[in-house]
């Protein structure tokens, strides 16, 4: 047989090999199937209104601008939202690595000899030259990278859900942190505001000592009030400054102020959020997405483990040139093989057994893992129901409360002006009104965040055609 035809015979059994290789016989251990989960009929704390589905942007309910800014630089910008999503890149190269595995690798070798000495003893001088493209390739014959390639497609998945969930939780941050320091910047003005009107009183009050009209407690008193609205304001220029780096560092950027322009009791109040019906949320909250996808993938590497336990089919061919001078290494010394080899177990003290039992077990725990995260969703979604309904109470009633303090305010520092009651009364209708108006300023920022946990546990929004847009978008054509 000529060189030519030796080229011809061994490239066609490579294809004929190549393409039962691929195709495979057989697929070994389970075929994945999702889990299926009892989910309530109904949520618990959900209003009547509440509402479907519907394609809608979240931000848009709260209905401000520099929200919206603030928001949009933080998904640009953000160093743990990149990381995730570089993860997603990552695990489609792995991905694109573990599934080579299912095809042949040609690899080039060449090399050259002269002398008289063979690594044993001495022979006549000779030389001899080589240059042979390598393939070697293991058959899939068992599934084993079938089933490999298959875990690391949900793998992909799962790190793409990941990043979505990064994404919900950063967006919740940013808005959680933009709602605490309205709230603190509130709270500082009501301190400064307190402040003034309590130096005003002091004045009075000294006054009035000083002509012998009071006694020096009333003074003492009023001081102390004073010197508490003062050490209120450097407590919450404080928790201002912290609240505005932990936005820079959100969005990315170095510590610095934050501008904002709406007071919090000025912000308009979002209307209720569309929560849709329990059995949705299973497909809606990125963490269960993950999760169901990381079953998939440990599920598959039982499979990898089962094929692992039987004799892996390799299959070598060496087409290529040599001679003995590099004149005639073109012309003459074609040379070609083709083997095969079956490697497998024979006894390992039930190693392969065991590593079977290893990916069942691992199997087993992402799959409690999934079931903990799909329980632990719909306890923040019931959570934060109820938060809102019960922070929207508590906000009303602390508005109320104001209107009423600073009425007995009034009340008790004209009783005290006309000398029917004590200096005490007007003290403690101070503390009462000052209080009250913290509280109200909190237990706003309490309700409108409990919005954004709403937000955060139903999935980051309420976009029915986002996971189909996820896997599109992550999954690489197998």
């Amino acid at each position: 047989m000529n060189r030519l035809s030796s080229i011809r015979v061994l490239f066609v059994l490579l294809v004929l090999l190549s393409g039962f290789g691929l195709s495979g016989c057989l697929t070994l251990g389970p075929d994945f199937e999702a889990p299926v989960v009892d989910v309530p009929a109904a949520y618990r704390f959900a209003p009547d209104d509440a509402g479907q589905d519907q394609d809608l942007k979240w931000w848009e309910l709260f209905k401000d601008p520099v929200l919206y800014e603030l928001v949009t630089t933080a998904l640009e910008n953000n160093q743990d939202l990149k990381t995730a999503l570089s993860r997603i890149e990552e695990a489609r190269f792995s991905f694109g690595m573990t599934r080579a595995d299912r095809f042949p690798a040609l690899n080039l070798g060449g090399g050259g000899f002269v002398g008289n000495y063979s690594g044993t003893r001495s022979t006549f001088t000779n030389k001899n030259l080589y240059i042979s493209p390598t393939l070697s390739w293991e058959l899939d014959f068992w599934g084993k990278f079938k089933r490999a390639t298959t875990a690391a497609q949900a793998q992909i998945l799962a790190s793409a859900y990941g990043a979505w969930a990064v994404r919900t939780s950063l967006i919740a941050d940013v808005v959680s942190a933009y709602y605490q320091l309205l709230d603190y910047r509130q709270r500082l003005e009501m301190s400064k505001e307190t402040l003034t009107s309590r130096q005003d009183g002091l004045d009075i009050i000294t006054k009035r000592f000083d002509k012998g009209i009071i006694p020096k407690i009333d003074v003492n008193q009023a001081q102390i009030q004073l010197e508490v609205a003062a050490g209120a304001i450097p407590s919450y220029e404080r928790l201002i400054a912290k609240t505005e780096h932990r936005l820079k560092l959100l969005m990315g950027s170095l510590p610095g102020a934050v501008r904002t322009v709406v007071a919090l009791d000025k912000e308009p109040l979002p209307p209720m959020i569309p929560v849709g019906m329990p059995a949705s949320l299973l497909a809606r909250r990125p963490e269960i997405k993950s999760a169901l996808a990381l079953v998939h993938a440990a599920n598959e590497k039982i499979g990898v483990a089962v094929a692992q336990r039987f004799p892996a089919i390799s299959l070598t061919g060496v087409l290529g040139l040599a001679s003995s001078e590099v004149s005639d290494i073109t012309n003459h010394g074609g040379i070609w093989n083709l083997s095969g080899s079956l490697l497998g177990p024979l006894f390992d003290f039930n190693k392969s057994k065991f590593r079977v039992e290893v990916a069942k077990e691992q199997t087993r725990q992402a799959l409690f893992n999934y079931q903990e995260v799909v329980l632990t969703a719909f306890k923040e979604v019931e959570d934060a129901l109820v938060e809102v309904d019960t922070y929207r109470r508590e906000s009303d009633a602390s508005q109320r409360k104001v209107a009423a303090a600073e009425n007995a305010y009034k009340l008790s520092f004209e009783r005290y002006d006309k000398g029917v009651s004590s200096y005490l009364e007007v003290l403690d209708s101070q503390r009462t009104l000052f209080s009250a108006q913290l509280e109200y300023s909190q237990n706003r920022q309490l309700y409108f965040n409990a919005y954004v946990n709403l937000y955060k546990a139903l999935g980051g929004g309420w976009l029915s055609k986002r996971s189909d847009a996820v896997e599109n978008t992550a999954l690489p054509v197998q």
